[in-house]
């Protein structure tokens, strides 16, 4: 998950994958420094998963849907080794003869022919597997990896390239994230009600049908409909941070055609919206400590005396902010839930705490052109003021489908209490989430609920002890609840872990990806 980074509330959640958002460099697939692994004899293997024989089963009425063979072509940017493609779905998944929507996929084309495919999701909701693939490939899969699988990234529906949500213009998008109101008064909170009806109107007027099945679970079902198009009897799948929820939702609803399945900074599919929120808070802040601490004990540190010192450093700079936005070299107001979104973009990997130092020491001096930077690649804003995806607009409009929310005043000013008791520095900016949703124009289709998947193959559940947007209790958590769940965890900072976390990680996920290795659950890499 992600914060809300156009919101000038916030309010909400947080996500992308920290492999996209590593802004300095970082080996793929482990490093070579190597970890130590715990609870470990004889290496990360308990046991061995072979491929599953015989047909998957094809849903009722969808007969033509899952017999498609897509025209792969070179795709049109100039991607090198790629190849593009397009595979009809039906927007609603209870008329499967109803209206179709087109999902758009990249794929490599360096494994041999016939080799399985190996299906990314990189979190979000909202963000683009095709852009993960073409991208930052290297960043995320291991060269072994790639030379075992046709890895194939893919834009989930109402995601950039496929039926995309849409609701602002970038100039509206960029007036909105200038915003700021404070929901603490009674005021403030009618404009954060005020100003999700308008945004809800301009995303229903905008986007039209597919707003209303744009949820996790319809998703999930697209990625059963692509596995059987590529050819494949069980899915293959690598998914991070709420690309775990994807690979959940997929394991409950088609666990006999759950092939190799990790999942990375796990999310837990029990939790409500405001518990998801209450726990990224506390993990917030202790990343927001262990980065004081490390800017402490390194050159060029704006901050003083202890770590416990520094927050509060940090916090004072913040509520300046409050009191007075900054404003950019380029004329841009920066107000506090934007500054907030561009202060928690680095912690999600510890390689880019050395940028959020000098963010905060330039800020300190009165410029938050670093911390502007920060807060657009958050939310997708290029250098020329285009925002490249919808990763905003997808990201209300999925969260608003998969699980209703508290909108009462009365509760809302509870949580609020509660966030800022959990994060005394960034808690207040999770909260009044539940009045985003309040006014969408579609009900909630589903509500949060431990996943079973009984019967499905080994799923390797990967927690970093550190992580701030996904904490690592949840990782746990999922992997109790799946009855094939396989936890395996990192004392790392920083959010997921395979590609950033040494050859520990690397050599469990690449030897099950690729040998069908299981690692042992529990295995603990340092």
């Amino acid at each position: 998950m992600r914060l809300h980074p156009f919101s000038s509330t916030s309010g909400a959640l947080v996500a992308v994958v920290a492999t996209v958002l590593v802004l300095t460099g970082c080996t793929s697939g482990g490093g070579p420094d190597g970890g130590q692994a715990e609870g470990q004899a004889g290496g990360p293997a308990s046991g061995a998963v072979e491929p599953t024989s015989g047909t998957a089963a094809v849903p009722e009425g969808l007969e033509d849907l899952y017999a498609q063979d897509p025209a792969w072509q070179s795709c049109e940017q100039d991607a090198g080794d790629f190849e593009c493609a397009t595979v009809e779905a039906p927007l609603d998944y209870a008329d499967p003869q109803g209206e179709r929507i087109e999902l758009a996929l990249v794929r490599t084309g360096g494994a041999e022919e016939g080799a399985p495919h190996l299906l990314l999701n990189p979190g979000g909701p909202g963000a683009s597997g095709v852009d993960m693939v073409v991208d930052s490939l290297d960043y995320v899969v291991s060269g072994a990896v790639q030379d075992h699988y046709a890895v194939v990234g893919f834009d989930p529906r109402g995601v950039s390239r496929s039926a995309p949500v849409e609701c602002l213009s970038d100039e509206e998008m960029d007036a909105a994230r200038e915003e700021h109101i404070d929901p603490s008064t009674d005021e403030g909170l009618e404009q954060v009600r005020e100003s999700a009806r308008e945004y809800a109107q301009a995303c229903d007027e905008n986007t039209g049908e597919v707003l209303g099945h744009v949820d996790t679970d319809s998703a999930a079902r697209d990625m059963d409909l692509m596995r059987a198009v590529l050819g494949d009897q069980r899915l293959n799948y690598l998914g991070f941070s709420y690309g775990t929820a994807l690979g959940a939702s997929y394991a409950e609803q088609f666990p006999a055609n759950v092939g190799r399945m990790v999942l990375d900074g796990a999310m837990d599919p029990s939790l409500d919206e405001f518990e998801v929120s209450l726990g990224q808070a506390e993990a917030f802040e202790e990343a927001i400590a262990a980065w004081a601490e490390s800017c402490l004990a390194g050159p060029d540190c704006p901050l003083s005396g202890t770590a416990e010192d520094g927050v509060a450093q940090l916090r004072e700079l913040l509520a300046q902010v409050e009191q007075s936005p900054l404003t950019s070299s380029d004329g841009r107001q920066v107000p506090a839930a934007t500054f907030v979104a561009g202060l928690i973009t680095p912690l999600y990997a510890d390689e880019n705490w050395p940028m959020l130092t000098q963010a905060v020491a330039d800020a300190m001096n009165g410029n938050p052109d670093v911390m502007l930077y920060l807060a657009d690649l958050n939310a997708g804003r290029d250098e020329d003021g285009e925002y490249s995806s919808n990763i905003n607009d997808a990201f209300t409009a999925i969260n608003c489908l998969d699980s209703s929310s508290a909108s009462d005043t009365e509760t809302l000013r509870s949580q609020a209490e509660q966030l800022d008791e959990a994060s005394p520095t960034i808690g207040r900016f999770l909260a009044y989430g539940g009045a985003n949703c309040a006014e969408w124009p579609e009900k909630p289709v589903d509500e949060p609920a431990p996943a079973r998947a009984p019967g499905a193959a080994p799923i390797v559940v990967i927690g970093t002890q550190g992580d701030p947007a996904t904490p690592y209790e949840w990782a746990p958590a999922l992997a109790e609840q799946l009855e094939s769940g396989v936890l395996v965890s990192w004392n790392g900072q920083g959010h997921t872990a395979y590609g950033r976390a040494g050859e520990c990680i690397g050599a469990a996920v690449d030897g099950y990806l690729i040998e069908g290795t299981v690692p042992e659950d529990g295995l603990t890499c340092d």
